[in-house]
Parts: C-alpha cells; sequence; structure tokens
C-alpha cells in the first residue's frame, strides 16, 4: 500500500451465484462430483452445471483510497451495493475479485447488531465486541460504566440481546466504538433506526473522531447527514461507480438519478459540470417591466452553462430563458439583503406543446441542503395550455431571512402534474441555475443561524407565592 494511505479498495467486486430452484444447488454438485470421477464428460457436465445458476454481480470493480482524515460518504439507491461495500472494507465480506488493505485499527457499525451473539447479554457482548475490536478486558472494565452511560438501555444491559429493539442494539454497538481511537471508522445506515437525541450523541462523536483525524467511510440515504460529516462522496448505481468527487457535487447527481424515476419520460442526468460564469448584477435588466414582470423577451438569454450543470436533466421539449432576481424596485440583483422582499422570475420556452406546465425551484446553501421548494403545482396555480415557441414567466414573490452566505438555485420544468407533488412528463431540472449571495441588514439584531425568525420579545416581573402560600 502506498505510504500515507489509511484504506485502499483497488478492483474490489462482489459475485453471487443465483440459483434457478432450490434442487439446482444439489444438481450442480452431483453434476460437478461426476465431472471428477468421469474426465472424458468434464466439459459436458461444467456445461449442464452452468445453466443451473446465474451470476450476479452486486460490486464491480470499485477503485477508492482513503487518506487518514479523509471522509467519504457512499450514496446510492437501494440495491446498488453500498452495503456490500462497507462490509468488504470492513474486512465482514470477502470480495470476490481485488484487493482491501486496511492500515491501523478499524471499527465498523454495520447492519443492526453485526456481531453480537443474540443469546447472550449485553454486558457480555460488550466485552466480546470491545476485545475483538483490540481493548484489554482490564481497559473493557474501566470504560463500562461510560459504555452503559451512552448506550442509555438501563436493565436491558444484563438480558439477551434477543430481547432487544433494534434501536437499543444499534446503541449498544455504537456505544462500544465511543470507547476506542479507531484510525477508521465505518458506519453504516443502522443510525437511522435511532431516535433524534441519540443520532445527534452519535455525530458528536464522529465529528469527534473526526477532529482527531480519523479516516471515515459513511453510508446514509440521508443526503444532508452525508453533506455534513463528508468531503467526498461515492455514488453507486447497480454495484458500479457511477460518480466520485464532492459530496455537494455527488449529492446534486443523486438526487437528480432519484428525480428521473418519478416521471414518464425522465430525460438524461447531465453527469459533467462547470460552474456557472459569474454574471455581474445590472439594473433594469430586459425582460421585465418597471413592476417586476416578466414579458417573456425573446432576446432574454439564458444562464451560460446550465445545461453543463452536474445533475441537471435536459430533454428537448422545454428550453430555460432567464432566471432573475429582484428587489422592490424592479432592479436585477446579484446580492439579497437576508429579510428583504425579493422576486424570482424563472422564464421557460416550450418546445412542443404543453397542456399542463409547471415550474418549481429549490434554493439551496453551499453545502447543497435544499432550504426551500416549491412550485406552481404545489401552489395550485394552474397556467394553462402553452403553445410551442412561446415562452412562460412565473414571478415568484416572497420574503428571504436566510443567513449570510452563498445561495443557489435549481429550476425545474414539467408538464401534468399528479398526485400531490409528482408530475407526468419532466422537461428541465436545472442545478446551479442561479447563484446570488445574501448580506445582513446592519439594521438587524445580532443573530446566528440558517434562517432567521425575527422573534419579538415581551417581559414582565412577577412575584410567585411560595409553595406554602400557594398550598394554603
Amino acid at each position: 500500500m502506498n505510504e500515507g494511505i489509511a484504506l485502499s479498495l483497488k478492483g474490489i467486486g462482489k459475485t453471487y451465484r443465483i440459483w434457478n430452484s432450490p434442487s439446482a444447488r444439489l444438481k450442480a454438485a452431483l453434476l460437478h462430483a461426476a465431472g471428477k470421477m468421469l474426465p472424458m464428460l468434464r466439459d459436458r457436465m461444467e456445461l449442464a452445471e452452468h445453466r443451473l445458476y446465474r451470476d450476479f454481480d452486486a460490486l464491480c470493480d470499485v477503485n477508492l483510497e482513503l487518506r487518514p482524515g479523509d471522509s467519504v460518504g457512499i450514496i446510492g439507491r437501494n440495491g446498488s451495493g453500498k452495503s456490500t461495500l462497507l462490509q468488504m472494507a470492513a474486512g465482514v465480506l470477502t470480495p470476490s475479485h481485488g484487493t482491501v488493505e486496511k492500515v491501523g485499527r478499524v471499527a465498523a457499525l454495520l447492519e443492526l447488531g453485526s456481531g453480537f451473539n443474540v443469546e447472550c447479554t449485553g454486558r457480555e457482548n460488550v466485552f466480546l465486541n470491545a476485545t475483538v475490536i483490540g481493548l484489554e478486558p482490564s481497559e473493557v472494565r474501566e470504560r463500562f460504566a461510560a459504555i452503559a452511560d451512552f448506550a442509555e438501555i438501563g436493565d436491558f444491559m444484563d438480558q439477551p440481546v434477543r430481547t432487544y429493539s433494534s434501536g437499543m442494539a444499534v446503541r449498544l454497538a455504537f456505544a462500544v466504538l465511543t470507547q476506542i481511537d479507531p484510525e477508521v471508522l465505518i458506519v453504516d445506515e443502522a443510525l437511522a433506526v435511532g431516535d433524534f437525541l441519540f443520532q445527534q450523541k452519535c455525530f458528536d462523536v464522529i465529528r469527534r473522531f473526526r477532529r482527531k483525524g480519523c479516516t471515515f467511510l459513511f453510508v446514509s440515504h440521508s443526503m444532508g447527514s452525508v453533506l455534513e460529516l463528508c468531503d467526498r462522496a461515492v455514488l453507486l448505481e447497480k454495484g458500479k461507480v457511477r460518480f466520485i468527487g464532492s459530496a455537494d457535487e455527488a449529492v446534486r447527481l443523486y438526487e437528480s438519478t432519484a428525480v428521473q424515476g418519478l416521471f414518464t419520460n425522465p430525460g438524461e442526468v447531465k453527469v459533467p459540470g462547470r460552474p456557472p460564469a459569474a454574471r455581474a448584477p445590472d439594473s433594469k435588466r430586459e425582460g421585465v417591466d418597471s413592476a417586476g414582470e416578466g414579458a417573456g423577451s425573446s432576446s432574454a438569454s439564458a444562464p451560460e452553462a446550465v445545461d453543463d450543470q452536474l445533475g441537471s436533466i435536459v430533454t428537448d421539449g422545454a428550453e430555460l430563458a432567464f432566471v432573475r432576481i429582484f428587489d422592490e424596485t424592479a432592479t436585477e440583483i446579484d446580492v439579497v439583503v437576508s429579510g428583504s422582499l425579493i422576486n424570482l422570475s424563472i422564464g421557460v420556452r416550450a418546445a412542443k406543446p404543453l397542456d399542463d406546465p409547471h415550474v418549481g425551484f429549490k434554493i439551496r446553501d453551499k453545502m447543497g441542503r435544499v432550504l426551500f421548494e416549491s412550485s406552481s403545482y404545489c401552489m395550485r396555480t394552474h397556467f394553462g395550455r402553452l403553445p410551442a415557441g412561446e415562452t412562460l414567466v412565473a414571478n415568484f414573490r416572497f420574503c428571504i431571512p436566510l443567513f449570510a452566505g452563498e445561495y443557489s438555485i435549481v429550476v425545474g420544468f414539467a408538464n401534468g402534474g399528479r398526485g400531490e407533488h409528482f408530475y407526468q412528463d419532466l422537461l428541465l431540472y436545472l442545478q446551479g441555475a442561479k447563484i446570488f449571495e445574501i448580506v445582513k441588514d446592519r439594521r438587524d439584531l445580532k443573530w446566528s443561524g440558517i434562517v432567521n425568525l425575527n422573534p419579538k420579545l415581551e417581559y414582565h416581573r412577577t412575584s410567585a407565592p411560595s409553595a406554602r402560600e400557594a398550598s394554603g
């Protein structure tokens, strides 16, 4: 292994044999034995044996290197091979192809209760698991109280693990991990079964490990957790690596891939990407009148490089004409004062007749988290038919009480609503269609967080009666 690499996966893959029927396995064994006994029939026996099963590649040719301190998320839809990858990285599962190399102590929290003997008590499993990880029995005794306090399972510590709920098993497993200092920490999505407060405790521990330089490999369906805890991410699709890069880019691509499944004609997700060209703010831009309403001018141009943004979906049914932000005086702006009222104007040109078009948008922060999302369909607004070649201009007016920083806008355009928030045909889904900055209003009182709730403070004083006066 190269110096400075904590975990290396080289060309790893996992192939499972899927038998045609329950009896096929026995038939294959008999054919294999017959081929050994009768060499002249070996080729025929092998051919007959191969007809009894098919190979399923759960994971194919994955290459990944993690250096000390790296934090990598593994994301993908169900069945994409995420847990298989983590099990091979942890050494629980042997790869069919490739090699796994690790340096230092590896701690893994995989599927629920992994490594537990369900007939043993929680206490006995604590000693068993901690010893396997590398702690001496004397160290486990010293740290047992801390483990029990973290797990918070009370008297169940001395009950068999088979009596535990899934949440209790995860509590105990993670509690053991808190008492070691691993070089590599591998966590599957098992934390999702824990309650809110327990998850907070676990994430605090993970952050503490990361500050110490621990290498972190994490599988989750919670994109917020991936963005919060991971610097890079791997997107798996049907057992193959589709993308490796920044967590933000991987999450955007994963989200767009998931969006495809909600539509009849999903379009193609764009994988290559580059940031859109910066544009200087300019007042009274063409396409918007003095009241801030879009006029749909044909001379309005779409943002540069939007179609190349990672995770975008583009079809030949529509084209983005413009995305603009206007203040209360109808002046186009790229810098927004927190708490101000704005008009987000989106123009989309139809390339074919549409009977029920809808426009939507998302606001993301610099980590890629979705802070707000809505659409004309969700707002119960219908525009009517849109002829080919005509531009639909949708103006969304709202107050934007977000914290200072950079934000981006995702634009969606679809035809035909169905259900509560699904659509019939996806026409556009554009990541990074608009980048803008929010600055603080200097007149505001001091606050921090994500959103300004603009609280009002009232108070009064009272002389509360003593307990004896109240009862008398």
